[in-house]
């Protein structure tokens, strides 16, 4: 035989088993025993922001007026007068009104440039948090669903709930 011929005989005979396969199978109803739904969960996370107005207490320097060398005027001055009393000769008299004189000023300054006072003051300030809103949500994916056909029990997820019955397609093939 030559190769065209074995070709078509191979062709022949395989379209000769399927086509016998399939008048080998029909279709039936079963009966359905039992549908299971099948949940899955689904977690929705929802960012959520609040606000709230809070007080706030902060420190303000009181205002005040133009500086002023009355202070170191004074210091001087009192300074001056005490050490010419503490002097004991005219020389010492001196020096001691010049050295009282230049320490009083400066103890006057300090005292009058002493620092500023702060008075308590509030301002409203906005704070805000944000939270994530957590939710489940169930949903239906799919049926299991038992059948029983000739006596047999068998299980298949479908899509749908099948009702009562479901239809089957039966193949018989012969066993060697």
């Amino acid at each position: 035989m030559n190769k065209m011929t074995l070709t078509a005989a191979a062709i022949l005979t395989a379209l000769a088993t399927s086509a016998g396969a399939s008048q080998n199978s029909f279709r039936d109803r079963a009966q359905v025993t039992n549908v299971h739904e099948v949940v899955k969960t689904y977690e929705n996370r929802t960012p959520r922001q609040s606000c709230y107005t809070e007080q706030v207490a902060y420190q303000e320097p009181v205002a005040r007026g133009r500086k002023s060398h009355t202070g170191t005027i004074l210091g001087a001055v009192i300074g001056g007068a005490l050490g010419n009393e503490l002097g004991h000769r005219k020389r010492n008299k001196q020096a001691g009104t010049a050295i009282g004189a230049i320490l009083g000023g400066s103890i006057g300054r300090d005292i009058s440039h002493k620092p500023q006072k702060y008075v308590t003051r509030y301002r409203d300030e906005q704070r805000c948090n944000t939270t994530t809103e957590i939710s489940y949500d169930e949903r239906v994916v799919g049926y299991d669903v038992t059948y029983r056909y000739n006596g047999q029990s068998y299980t298949t997820r479908m899509q749908r709930d099948p009702g009562h019955s479901i239809k089957v397609k039966v193949a018989v093939t012969p066993v060697n």
